[in-house]
């Protein structure tokens, strides 16, 4: 890359936000042809920097150059006409509109008289997801399509312009993985094409997989970039974080209590069936398995969102029923939910509101709610959860994915329940406050919680886990104990190869 001039260059970056200075001199750049991936814990300024970027924040210093032009973004749509197009992690697409639609929403081809040439509107979207190898085409409605292959149509959208570089933002956090195999021949097919790659994302797999070099942001200033043969996932991290993190697994040893849920014979439909296990308090159950496998939809009917076809549900050896999630929470069960986004959180509230959200009725002093009470109990879960926030008042949707994650979790802990099912503890969060969530949960199990853990990722259930109950097609294959687990036989369990140990 010696003697190139960069795709796109950011020097000097300066962002101030009342209180923060989010963004320090920041400087970046992204040569034609190179996956440069941008890593940092949540709140060290990658998105904002990305928000400048794609002119939805100005600036206070700095510039940005595209290939040798000084250029001023006061839009996305400016952004994207001058070759910067953004893949979000958040979708940002209009269900009712066709595929068509929306890849060419504001730029739809026209015919004499201004009317739209539906046909050639076609014909390009066609040619575009054939490159895509998707299974829909141009006239699907978005809103029939899973959440996966919507991702897929906001990848389609970079492909329609001449790009100079395209941001990817955690793209696979919603594909499976022959769609991340797809996602992956696009982008090598836009390095193909000299377009440079801009690659955000916290699984370590992937950065070291695809791309040639990896910036780090720490605390709003650019700490370094690395060649990324060069270099490994610990000194990546340590350049995240500034400090080492401990990945081994499990092998913390303290007393267990009794059993504080028993689960027998329990079944729901064809999701689930015939599931029977156990938790004591003090422990960590973790519940491994593949998308599908009916991890998700157990802990839905333990908290009363799905209704059992069969079986028991037993809390301190008394049996329970559940139909809804109030009675779940009156008997002592909290969910924090996969999509702490869109279930756990309501993002335009404030800290302390999400905090004690289920406990309003509660903490009613006549007609209002006690102020000074909920204030309290915010003030309490800061506190004991290390939550960083500026205050209260914060609005939940700006904080990072980690301390969002902590205010899920104070909310059901201030419920003061006796089991807590914890579903993707750490989806889309970075390194750092991984380690920080991992080490919460065995404090909770210390404190004498019951804990299910629900993961996609092996290394967080050997971490975090005293047990692991490993599910195929809606199975229990084999429970496992921290000491006799293993990788192999814990892929074995999940793949459908472990029948003649079946729980």
């Amino acid at each position: 890359m010696t003697g190139q001039t960069p795709a796109l260059r950011l020097e000097g970056i300066v962002k101030t936000f009342p209180g923060v200075r989010a963004l320090d001199g920041v400087s970046f750049e992204v040569m034609p042809g190179e996956v440069h991936a941008l890593m940092g814990e949540n709140g060290a300024g990658k998105s904002t920097l990305m928000k400048v970027l794609g002119g939805i924040y100005q600036p206070d210093e700095g510039q940005i150059i595209v290939g040798e032009q000084p250029v001023v973004m006061r839009s996305p749509l400016e952004a994207k006409a001058k070759g910067i197009v953004f893949i979000h992690q958040e979708l940002s697409l209009a269900e009712e509109l066709t595929v068509a639609e929306n890849i060419y929403l504001g730029e739809l081809p026209r015919k004499r008289f201004g009317l739209v040439d539906w046909a050639k509107l076609e014909e390009q979207t066609n040619a575009i997801l054939s490159t895509l190898k998707v299974g829909f085409d141009a006239k699907t409605r978005v809103g029939d399509l899973s959440i996966a292959n919507q991702q897929m149509v906001e990848i389609a959208r970079a492909l329609t312009v001449d790009a100079k570089a395209v941001i990817f933002d955690e793209p696979t956090a919603s594909l499976t993985d022959a769609e991340k195999v797809v996602l992956f021949d696009v982008i090598t097919d836009l390095q193909s094409r000299g377009v440079g790659i801009i690659y955000i994302s916290h699984r370590m797999e992937e950065i070291f997989k695809i791309t040639d070099r990896i910036s780090v942001l720490r605390d709003g200033q650019y700490r370094g970039t690395l060649q990324t043969a060069e270099t490994n996932e610990e000194d990546v991290t340590q350049l995240m974080i500034g400090r080492a993190l401990d990945l081994s697994r499990n092998e913390s040893h303290h007393e267990l209590g009794e059993v504080a849920l028993e689960v027998r014979g329990l079944s729901c439909g064809h999701l689930f069936r015939d599931v029977s296990f156990e938790v004591r308090s003090g422990e960590v159950v973790g519940f491994y398995g593949l998308v599908g496998a009916g991890r998700t939809e157990i802990a839905e009917t333990l908290f009363g969102l799905r209704d059992p076809s069969a079986g028991q549900i037993l809390l301190s050896g008394q049996e329970v029923r559940i139909h809804s999630p109030a009675d779940a929470i009156a008997k002592g069960i909290s969910l924090v939910p996969e999509d702490r986004k869109g279930q756990g959180l309501v993002l335009g509230m404030n800290c302390r509101d999400n905090m004690t959200l289920p406990q309003v009725d509660d903490l009613k002093a006549g007609p209002f709610v006690a102020e000074g009470a909920e204030v309290s109990i915010f003030d309490q879960y800061r506190d004991r959860l290390d939550i960083r926030t500026p205050g209260w008042k914060q609005l939940v949707g700006n904080l990072s994915g980690g301390n969002q994650q902590k205010i899920v979790i104070g909310k059901w802990l201030s419920m003061h329940p006796s089991v807590l099912i914890v579903d993707e503890p750490t989806r889309g969060i970075d390194v750092g406050s991984k380690s920080e969530i991992h080490n919460l949960i065995r404090d909770l199990a210390a404190q004498g919680y019951a804990v299910i853990v629900i993961s996609s990722e092996m290394p967080e259930v050997l971490h975090v886990s005293d047990r692991i109950v490993a599910m195929y097609n809606g199975r229990i294959m084999r429970t496992f104990t921290s000491e006799e687990v293993t990788e192999d036989n814990l892929i074995q369990a999940i793949s459908g190869l472990g029948g003649d140990r079946a729980a």
